[in-house]
């Protein structure tokens, strides 16, 4: 149970940093649009995507963070 949460932390991880280098990508192709209206929907667009896949990784590094915590602190009840 405990590999299947890790690989899915992982994967939720690599998803994120996907679309935030994406976002990234599409935020710094707005600036060289031409008409403003477009450039107002490709540069809030790209913001929440660069918003939304931040919080992604933050939520990945954190549950991996306690999966690590939690697996250590176990180790050391044993011992």
């Amino acid at each position: 149970m405990m590999v299947i949460l890790c690989v899915r932390n992982i994967l939720i991880g690599i998803l994120s940093l996907f679309f935030l280098f994406w976002g990234i990508t599409l935020l710094l192709s707005a600036y060289s649009l031409k008409n403003p209206l477009e450039f107002i929907m490709l540069f809030f667009s790209s913001n929440f995507i660069i918003l939304v896949s931040g919080i992604g990784v933050l939520f990945a590094a954190f549950r991996l963070w306690r999966t690590c915590k939690e697996k250590t602190d176990r180790h050391e009840s044993i011992e």
